[in-house]
């Protein structure tokens, strides 16, 4: 299938960990131009390279998501070196593990920052664009906690929660004008990301890493963890021409691990 996403330019956010250089890999083989965003040079280096060798025209942008008053001058940035930002990746990385009570104010509003605010601003940042063109794709990373709230992770579930509820009223907004938002959630995704929460829910029980993954692997149908690649083709495909009917829904990559309809 052509996906239409030749010469179309995409911003992908937290292109330096597993999900988002999957998904700015994906883009790459659609031959779409990408502007890979992420605080962390060293990773952002390596997709660049990755990226490049496939071929593909990339951006990096070191980009702190937190700070707010860089967002024009970075998008401005990839405009003119890329061309007006058709497809926005919105993928935030989360924040510590923790219960939902007993966090300071502060951790709570650096994570809104982060994980929230920042999304929101980008995204106004380059509607006006997409409207002007009458073609525009948001596609917002959350999880399965939005869900079915996963212990121990507070404050994501309430955050990555309240971008479902954004993304469903920017949808109805924008979709006369040709513009679409989605909400992609992923279950059990093989990245450094769940190997971390992992690790940590082991140390926290007093188990393995092994039993606790073991544990995680049988509580989902398919019987093991999703690929990144697996992730990132569903998020591509929600940013493509083929899904121009498509939006203000949330598209759960999970392998069928939330059991709720």
């Amino acid at each position: 299938m052509d996906l239409g996403l030749k010469n179309r330019t995409a911003l992908v956010l937290g292109a330096g960990g597993g999900l988002g250089h999957a998904i700015a890999s994906q883009f790459a083989a659609e031959c779409a131009a990408i502007a890979v965003a992420d605080i962390n040079a060293n990773a952002l280096e390596q997709v660049v390279s990755d990226l490049q060798s496939r071929g593909a025209k990339v951006l990096p942008i070191i980009w702190d998501l937190a700070d707010s008053s860089v967002v024009n001058d970075n998008i401005q940035k990839v405009e003119a070196e890329l061309g007006p930002i058709d497809i926005l990746v919105n993928n935030t990385g989360g924040p510590p593990p923790t219960t939902a009570h007993g966090q300071s104010a502060d951790l709570w509003k650096m994570s809104f920052d982060a994980m929230v605010l920042s999304v929101i601003g980008i995204t106004d940042r380059v509607l006006p664009g997409m409207k002007e063109r009458g073609w525009g794709r948001i596609v917002t990373s959350t999880s399965s906690g939005v869900i079915a709230p996963i212990p121990n992770l507070g404050i994501s579930n309430a955050l990555r929660l309240s971008l479902v509820g954004w993304s469903k009223t920017l949808a109805r907004e924008v979709a006369p004008n040709g513009i679409t938002s989605n909400i992609v959630l992923p279950g059990r995704i093989s990245t450094p990301r769940i190997a971390f929460l992992d690790k940590s829910k082991a140390e926290r029980e007093g188990r393995s890493v092994e039993e606790v993954t073991a544990e995680s692997t049988q509580s989902i149908p398919m019987k093991r963890y999703g690929t990144p690649e697996e992730y990132a083709k569903g998020v591509v495909f929600l940013a493509s021409e083929a899904a121009s009917y498509i939006t203000g829904s949330v598209l759960r990559i999970d392998g069928g691990l939330v059991a709720s309809i």
